[in-house]
Parts: structure tokens; C-alpha cells; sequence
């Protein structure tokens, strides 16, 4: 079963641009978004069969807007170590591209959060 986590349209200490502000577009913030999921793609490699980085449109009361969600495959432990070890060591800054490869979260927290969703 697929599933996703959520880790924002850029690195969390740099802005971003805002929805209702006058310059968002979502044209722009897609590129952004493209931006970020490269600066992932270079610090979580190798990415593992039944994980992916991608684009997921959201709707808010003032309109859409775009968010980098990193999607795995919920019956692979690869894929779902790989979400919650990329989740728990997101870039700070775009300049923040030392490789994090790998990484083994706590079983116990990825159990509750899998109970949660029914899985």
C-alpha cells in the first residue's frame, strides 16, 4: 500500500514562497518544490526501490499550493525506513548537501505511526 510523509516545499530554515502572497504563483512554487527535491535526491541517495520524492498539490481556503512528499511503498521496510529516516534528518538549508544515506529509525515509532493509518 502506498503512502507519504510530508516534508514541506523547501529545506525548513529558508523561505518559501506563501500562498496569497502577490508573488506566489504555482508555477513558481513548483520550482521550488523541483529545487528541493533535487537537494533531497542528492542527500538521501540511494534512493530505495518503493520510495520516491514528488510534487503533491494541497487545498487550502485561499487555493493551492505544492508540497515535496517523500512516497513509499507501506510493505517495504526499505521503502518505509527510508521515508521516516529521510523525515527525521531533513536539510536545514539549501546549502545543507552532506549525504545522509541510510539510516534505521525506531521500529516503535514506525509501528505506531503504520497502526495509525490502519496498516
Amino acid at each position: 500500500m502506498r503512502d507519504h510523509l510530508f516534508l514541506g516545499p523547501t529545506p525548513g530554515a529558508e523561505p518559501c514562497l506563501q500562498l496569497g502572497s502577490p508573488d506566489f504563483t504555482m508555477e513558481k512554487a513548483k520550482l521550488e518544490c523541483r529545487r528541493y527535491i533535487e537537494l533531497l535526491e542528492q542527500k538521501f541517495r540511494p534512493v530505495p526501490e518503493g520510495a520516491y520524492f514528488r510534487i503533491k498539490t494541497e487545498t487550502h481556503e485561499f487555493g493551492s499550493y505544492p508540497e515535496v512528499v517523500v512516497d513509499f511503498d507501506s510493505e517495504n521496510e526499505e521503502a518505509v525506513d527510508f521515508a521516516f529516516h529521510v523525515e527525521n534528518n531533513l536539510p536545514g538549508t539549501w546549502d545543507d548537501t552532506t549525504p545522509c544515506p541510510g539510516g534505521q529509525p525506531e521500529k516503535s515509532v514506525l509501528r505506531a505511526h503504520l497502526a495509525a493509518r490502519g496498516m
